[in-house]
């Protein structure tokens, strides 16, 4: 019998997992741009959705977070949250994402 309810798995969050192989730690405005730049867009807001549900998944985890002054227009500060792979991750090395970071 199949199972029920929504699937745990995403294909953006795998795209994820699989920028942060290359990376090994990003934030979430990076980690956007960059997607955007190999896949196909999709919002920083979904990104985002995404990074807090691998948290729940254990397949990111923060490595730290950051406080940088600025002059921004929402404040005086932002707080940067760093993540890498988690102990759930499974990479599965995307050509796209490799030849990417070998241009680099």
């Amino acid at each position: 019998m199949p199972k029920r309810g929504r699937p745990t798995t995403s294909a953006i969050r795998q795209n994820i997992v699989e920028i942060l192989h290359h990376l090994g730690e990003g934030y979430g405005y990076q980690l956007s741009a960059v997607y955007n730049q190999i896949f196909p867009k999709c919002t920083m807001r979904s990104v985002h959705y995404h990074l807090k549900k691998g948290l729940e998944t254990q397949e990111f985890a923060v490595k730290r977070i950051v406080k940088e002054e600025g002059t921004y227009s929402w404040g005086a500060h932002a707080e940067k949250i760093y993540y890498s792979l988690g102990e759930h991750a499974k990479p599965k090395i995307d050509e796209r994402v490799r030849m990417f970071f070998e241009k680099k």
